[in-house]
């Protein structure tokens, strides 16, 4: 059965463009990116910025914008078995040129949304960067990689020292 994912959140304040895989079984049933309370991306990139983790979709997604982070994932469409990314077959692409204009930084979550935008999005692969998974699968998920990764995108907030507060003991 083919599986849609979902729109992308952006706007002309987008500073950088982070980009998943696909939405995991609790996303997609939550609605809305990174629903698995075990995945930690909602802690990385709160936390960078000194802020609680949003509790809901409507204030995750005012974050994002607030702060400057599009966020999308590189398959648009698939079949999938549960959460997998090695079970993604059939996948139609995202078109990820329409979110990343200019010269905007993206940072992929992951090793399989990484491969997927490097080997299908060759014009924009050299601005991409990619980051340990903040699935809750992986166990070499670095807080302090995210950290620095957005560090560079949000110079002004790293210079104030603000990242340096969320980071936590969980394998920096």
């Amino acid at each position: 059965m083919r599986i849609e994912g979902f729109d992308p959140v952006f706007d002309g304040n987008s500073r950088v463009l982070i980009l998943g895989s696909f939405p995991s079984v609790k996303s997609r049933a939550e609605g809305f990116y990174y629903g698995n309370p075990q995945n930690r991306f909602w802690r990385a990139v709160s936390s960078f910025f000194g802020e609680e983790t949003p509790a809901t979709v409507e204030k995750k997604r005012e974050f994002l914008l607030r702060r400057g982070i599009a966020l999308w994932d590189v398959v648009q469409s698939c079949e999938i078995v549960g959460s997998a990314d090695a079970s993604i077959s059939a996948p139609a692409l995202a078109d990820i040129p329409r979110v990343a204009k200019g010269e905007t930084p993206i940072l992929c979550n992951g090793a399989t949304a990484y491969r997927l935008l490097t080997d299908n999005f060759p014009e924009i692969a050299p601005r991409a960067q990619k980051l340990p998974s903040t699935s809750p699968a992986n166990p070499r998920f670095s807080f302090a990689a995210w950290h620095t990764a957005l560090a560079r995108v949000f110079p002004d907030e790293a210079a104030a020292g603000i990242f340096t507060k969320g980071l936590t003991s969980e394998k920096n």
